[in-house]
């Protein structure tokens, strides 16, 4: 059975070109199934509806989150559906599994003005507060994701095109336009710094930046600004998106930019706009 997971593994990997955070969550999933029916002496070959059944009775005993329990079943979904279609195993007993139904959150944003203060919030002459002014200026200006902006290289970056390279989900590059302001804060760090590095954004020791070191920062500068919220990155990457909106800009024009595959996924920003829209409403409307 390990033999058959370890394929599957490369093959998210290799083929499908899933991220590192992406295949470990797989890959724990799916070894915890295998866990359970192993514990019964049940080859993969022999499980049916009825065991998928019983696991996923299993998983509910331990009180998952919705949203975890459809990721655990997406794993074991994906799992069967590869086995079947390598001949591995003769059915697919998968095929008829549904996941919970779940509540799409409504994205927390930042105000324009708030989005202001929060990037203004480094103002020293420091190295670090340059190079922290220039992250969260890329990171608003291009509403890009934070394993996207600790990919950057500085050649992906094109301060006189006002265009960066990006490596989104499943490893597809992607072109961003990038604002003034932030190529403005990326050349002042740059030129400032004494590393000589192939990496756009360094840590103290000169290594690439990780995801925590990014979620510290914004962290440190949402405190810095007086901001009495809780935010994380993504909440730039919202407060992105919700502003383009806000301001006029088409829904498939957003997705492109956010890198989205599907607009359904971009559509959950719509419901933010609630305010433009009854603002128009007032102004036009005869009886408003």
């Amino acid at each position: 059975m390990n033999r058959y997971l370890d394929k599957f593994i490369a093959y998210l990997d290799v083929e499908k070109n899933y991220s590192k955070h992406t295949i470990i969550n797989y890959k724990l999933d799916l070894e915890d199934f295998l866990q359970f029916i192993g514990e019964t002496q049940m080859s993969l070959d022999r499980v049916d509806y009825l065991v998928l059944r019983r696991y996923l009775a299993h998983l509910r005993t331990k009180q998952h989150k919705p949203r975890t329990l459809a990721r655990k079943l997406s794993s074991l979904r994906s799992f069967f559906r590869f086995l079947h279609r390598e001949s591995l195993i003769q059915n697919n007993p998968a095929i008829l599994l549904l996941s919970p139904k779940l509540d799409k959150p409504l994205p927390k944003f930042l105000t324009e003005k708030e989005m202001i203060q929060f990037i203004d919030a480094p103002s020293s002459e420091k190295i670090m507060d340059k190079r922290d002014k220039a992250i969260l200026e890329i990171l608003y200006s291009a509403g890009i994701r934070v394993s996207e902006l600790v990919g950057l290289d500085v050649n992906h970056v094109d301060l006189i095109s006002n265009l960066a390279k990006v490596a989104g989900k499943g490893k597809k590059e992607r072109l961003v336009p990038i604002g003034e302001p932030a190529v403005k804060a990326v050349r002042d760090y740059l030129t400032r710094r004494k590393e000589r590095s192939e990496v756009l954004f360094l840590n103290k020791s000169g290594q690439r930046l990780s995801d925590r070191s990014i979620r510290n920062i914004v962290n440190k500068h949402i405190l810095a600004a007086s901001l009495n919220k809780k935010i994380s990155p993504h909440v730039v990457r919202h407060s992105f998106a919700t502003h383009l909106l806000n301001r006029g800009a088409d829904l498939r024009s957003v997705q492109e930019l956010l890198g989205h595959v599907n607009l359904s996924t971009t559509q959950i920003y719509t419901h933010v706009t609630t305010d433009r829209l009854k603002k128009v409403y007032d102004k036009a409307h005869p009886r408003a």
